[in-house]
């Protein structure tokens, strides 16, 4: 199955989405090439796209829709760093693509909003975490979130790519994103329930790409 496939049996399934299909192709093969040069993903939103966030986050860092059985050079490594339990181990974890969701971590955020003020809350981790070559991937049914609005301008000063998840009118973000899912609805529950689809589309296409079982 190719990425095309997956695509093709989305639009099936949700014809109205493909209005979308370049912008999603674009986000596909940027988060591919990110991934393949060994950078990382960071993810955020507010609400239910917080939600979605880390909805993402979790279907990323383990099996999806494919097993992901660790590769004969991750399990000798294991077994090497601990014989006793390396074996165990290895049959218990995945292999992964790395996406960090910036939602959680409740004592960094709470410190932001605290000693420094609320709406940079995403910036500050972007700043922390993010290199040249990573992504922030930014969900906003409205666009128009202040708190990616930072967290985009850090993104940007750190070399970063900005792929943005929103609704048709991308707001305010889309023309500071480098690609711009626009989803075309506009109420939020609307928007949040064609984002769905298209993101699990997304994860399915990446991880047919990297793992082959």
């Amino acid at each position: 199955m190719t990425y095309l496939d997956i695509l093709q049996d989305l639009f099936s399934r949700y014809p109205t989405l493909a209005a979308v299909r370049q912008d999603v192709i674009a986000a596909y093969t940027a988060m591919k090439q990110c991934f393949a040069e060994g950078g990382k993903v960071l993810t955020a939103g507010n609400g239910g796209s917080a939600a979605d966030a880390e909805h993402i986050a979790g279907e990323l860092m383990k099996c999806f829709a494919k097993k992901r059985p660790l590769s004969p050079e991750h399990r000798a490594a294991l077994i090497a760093a601990d014989p006793q339990r390396g074996q165990a181990l290895a049959d218990m974890l995945q292999e992964t693509l790395p996406i960090i969701s910036l939602t959680g971590h409740a004592a960094l955020s709470t410190a932001v909003m605290n000693d420094s003020d609320a709406v940079a809350v995403f910036a500050q981790q972007v700043w922390g975490w993010g290199k040249p070559g990573d992504i922030l991937l930014a969900i906003s049914t409205s666009g128009n979130a202040e708190n990616l609005l930072l967290a985009t301008a850090a993104a940007k000063a750190r070399g970063m790519k900005v792929i943005l998840l929103t609704g048709a009118t991308g707001g305010k973000l889309a023309p500071l994103a480098d690609i711009a899912m626009r989803v075309p609805e506009q109420e939020t529950y609307l928007v949040q329930e064609l984002h769905l689809p298209l993101y699990h589309a997304l994860c399915r296409m990446l991880e047919n790409e990297f793992f082959a079982v």
